[in-house]
Order: structure tokens, then sequence, then C-alpha cells
């Protein structure tokens, strides 16, 4: 049964004991979170973006999925959440001079830093590896460490001078209880979006509605002006007879000759105007001609050939 030959076993040789529990390699959880896509599992490359849960991922994953979301995706719980291209944000992120990417020598005769992240804060100089908090802000985009928001607690952006409020600052790969309060700031933030939105909604229909009642009432108002005023007036011409008919239709005609005069008097017989004035038009006699200026008549027929 073996053992033989002098070997001298040992208690967890013999004794199975309980499993050990796997637990999971920090670096590669770390590296996961902030080099890849949490969509695509790729590698992050600009234009980067983040939701409001402060997860990060690659614009152009995020646009294929919104162009077609019944494709299936390994990660697509985790985009569940972003209905639209508002609900993502463009990061404005710093380069890390240190970070050689593609460049670095991979040949295995040199030591490579594991934890060197692609970004670092501008203002402490951290990198962004996730052994330190990151945020941005939703106004402007901008990525600081959590050290530089305590250390220097302004209302304007660090890096490019955009005023933002406390509320607008988000955690980039929080933990658990981070995301869940995240969460809950994300869905109070629609349901008031939401409700503004439905009182301006209300509110321009109220504001159409209103002018078109205001126009039937005046129309009400000119048609029942008029209607009365047809009423007197046929209740006169009623009242007046053959005399009020022929005294109308003298002060209707005596209205048209003082038009007819008043049109047909010319500029000539203007007394207030000068000599001047008058020669301007032809009815001047200084525009007429005589008879020997006048040409005489010319056929422009064949005939006189």
């Amino acid at each position: 049964m073996g053992c033989d030959g002098g070997t001298i076993p040992k208690r967890h040789e013999l004794v199975k004991g309980p499993k050990k529990v796997e637990k999971v390699d920090k670096n590669a959880e770390l590296a996961a979170k902030w080099k890849y896509c949490a969509l695509s599992q790729e590698k992050l490359k600009r234009p980067i973006v983040s939701c409001d849960l402060g997860r990060l991922y690659n614009k152009d994953a995020v646009i294929e999925y919104l162009l077609d979301k019944s494709a299936e995706r390994p990660n697509a719980e985790t985009v569940v959440h972003i209905r639209g291209i508002r609900d993502i944000k463009e990061l404005n992120l710093t380069d890390n001079p240190e970070w050689e990417g593609e460049r670095r020598n991979a040949k295995g005769d040199r030591y490579e830093d594991i934890n060197c992240g692609m970004f670092i804060c501008p203002v402490v100089g951290l990198e962004m590896n996730g052994k330190h908090r990151f945020c941005y802000l939703q106004t402007c985009g901008c990525v600081f460490s959590d050290r530089a928001m305590k250390e220097v607690k302004t209302e304007i952006c660090h890096k490019c001078g955009d005023p933002f409020k406390i509320e607008d600052v988000i955690v980039l790969n929080g933990t658990k209880e981070e995301v869940e309060k995240l969460r809950e700031k994300m869905e109070e933030r629609r349901t008031k979006a939401k409700i503004k939105k439905s009182k301006k909604s209300k509110a321009a229909e109220a504001a159409v509605s209103t002018p078109s009642e205001s126009k039937d009432d005046t129309q009400v108002d000119v048609a029942g002006r008029s209607s009365q005023q047809n009423g007197d007036e046929s209740s006169q011409s009623a009242v007046a007879g053959p005399s009020g008919s022929s005294a109308s239709s003298r002060s209707s005609k005596g209205s048209t000759s003082s038009t007819t005069s008043a049109t047909k008097r010319s500029v000539q017989s203007m007394e207030e105007k000068s000599e001047v004035f008058k020669s301007l038009f032809t009815s001047h006699s200084s525009a007429k001609r005589t008879k020997d200026q006048t040409s005489n008549w010319v056929t422009h027929t064949p005939y006189h050939f």
C-alpha cells in the first residue's frame, strides 16, 4: 500500500480537510475594472465615457449597444440603466507620462509595474489604478482623485474652471453601497426631470388653448356687434320710409361726387404748389409739344416702296 522505502507521510497527505475558498486576485480585479471596458471587456481607449453609476466604458461599445439592444452580449446587465446617449458622460482624463502602453518592451528582460495606470489626477498626481478613489464631475466630465477633492475644497473645477455642486460628484468604480446610493440619486434625478417635463407640456398646452378661446370670444363679440348694427340700420330705414331712402341716396351721391372730385383734382390746379414743382409733371404746359414739334404719321407697311 505504499509508504515503503523509508518514506514518512505527512498528515495533510493522509487526512482530507475542508476545501479552501478560492480568492480572486486583487490585481486582476482592479485591472478588469480600471483598464477594460465594463461592456465589451476590451481595453479602454479614448473616448472613454462613464454612466451615473460610475462604470467605465468605451464610447463605441455603448453606441453599438444603443443601436442594437436585441443583440446578445456577455455583460448586458451592466448597461440596462443606460437609455440613451444623454445617460453617459465623456470623461476628460489626464494622461500618465510614465504609461508606455503598447510601446513597452514585453521581452521579460525588465521589471513591469502592473499597478501603473493610464491616467493620473491632474492636481495630486495619483495614478488611476484602483488603489485610490477617483471621481468625476457630471457638469464637465473632468476626473480627479478623492484626495484632491478633499484637500482643495472649491465649487469650481480644478481643471476647466466650470462651477459644480456636491451632487454632481460621482465616484468611479465604487463599492456596492456607493453604487446603491448613486442608483437612488439617478432615480431621483430622472423623476424630477419627468415632473419638470410634464409641467412644461401642460404649460404649453394651456398657452396654446387660451389664445384660441380668446379668438372665439372676440369672433362672437364681433358677430354680435355686427348683427346689432345691421338691426339698427334696418330699423332706421324702416322708420324713415321713402324719404329716408332718398336722403340716403343723396348722401351716397354726394360722397361719390366728392371722392371723384378729390381724385380728379390736378396738380396744376393746386395753388399752394410752386411752379417748379408743377413743371416736374407731364401735365405742365412746358411738357406739351406744339404742332410743329409733332412728327408726321409714318406707315410700316411695305406699300411705300
